[in-house]
């Protein structure tokens, strides 16, 4: 056969799912920066409680804006008092119940208000559960408090060779937890009868502006120790098919890319692989006869077979 050269010709559209191979460390920093200028005033003691959170499964499991705070009252105790006791219980929930891995704490004491870091270290979060909430209150204030939600990890947008967020920073704003109608940092309490809908904090006196920044710093990540198969252990059926291939046992095989040739040497489509257990491939568009799909693994390895469509 001819030694010839691959073109990107083009991409198969295919479904897909996780599975949990790697995990990633990060170092996660909250730079405050709450002052007169931009928040009207700094007042006396101004300080924000220990940074809370969890790493979980799914979007808005563990806080949604623009609905009403459950009468869990974790982002309440937090909002209004910075205890972080019914909260810690409603993530021990959510880790029974499989939405979420792990709760996060800083380790010490509240943090002053301006010019202060807080700083959660060697974070391991999982493939599994690559999304991370953290919420600390604003205090003085009624029910005020910083939150970054849901963030994704593996959002793709700056990704290392292993699919990890690499080292970023994103401004932070305050909400208002919608259980006291106070308005000012110094507000005495009046409860909020109905509860209202988690909002921005974005009139007087906070008046939308950030209130600090968070710099997710990535240490590490690591495929897990489940050794790495053979590239001869994919499966590929049926064949001969009608068109409709399937490739599956991917977990651990490192797949990178798949290559399909006629019999003559020419590359007819080439599909780049991403973390998924298993590829519904549509060939129908192919002629009747026969092919040569290659799998090449991240490692260099290959492997090549016959495919017949008829």
């Amino acid at each position: 056969m001819k030694k010839i050269t691959l073109l990107l010709i083009s991409f198969l559209v295919f479904s897909s799912s996780s599975f949990s191979q790697t995990t990633a460390i990060y170092d996660i920093s909250v730079t405050t920066i709450w002052n007169s200028t931009d928040h009207s005033s700094l007042p006396s003691g101004a300080h924000w409680s220990p940074l809370a959170g969890a790493t979980h499964k799914n979007i808005n499991d563990i806080l949604e804006f623009g609905v009403t705070a459950p009468l869990t009252n974790g982002i309440k105790s937090i909002a209004e008092t910075g205890n972080t006791t019914n909260f810690n219980s409603e993530i021990n929930d959510a880790i029974s119940a499989g939405n979420a891995d792990q709760y996060l704490q800083q380790a010490f004491s509240p943090f002053a208000g301006n010019n202060s870091v807080s700083t959660l270290t060697n974070i391991s979060v999982s493939e599994d559960f690559p999304l991370i909430t953290l919420v600390s209150m604003v205090a003085p204030s009624p029910d005020w408090f910083i939150a970054v939600n849901s963030l994704n990890l593996r959002s793709g947008i700056n990704p290392d060779s292993n699919g990890w967020e690499n080292t970023f920073t994103i401004d932070v704003f305050a909400y208002d937890a919608g259980t006291d109608d106070g308005t000012n940092y110094g507000s005495g309490d009046i409860i909020s009868a109905p509860r209202q809908p988690i909002s921005m904090v974005s009139g007087f006196p906070i008046n939308g502006n950030r209130m600090a920044t968070i710099t997710f710093t990535l240490n590490n990540s690591t495929l897990s120790t489940e050794p790495i198969k053979p590239i001869e252990s994919l499966k590929i059926y049926p064949n001969p098919s009608n068109g409709n291939v399937t490739i599956s046992n991917i977990q651990n095989v490192d797949l990178k890319t798949i290559e399909i040739y006629s019999v003559i040497g020419k590359l007819m489509k080439i599909i780049q692989v991403k973390n998924q257990s298993k590829l519904n491939l549509d060939l129908s568009q192919f002629n009747k006869g026969m092919y040569l799909l290659k799998t090449l693994n991240r490692s260099g390895s290959s492997f090549t077979q016959k495919l017949v469509i008829d």
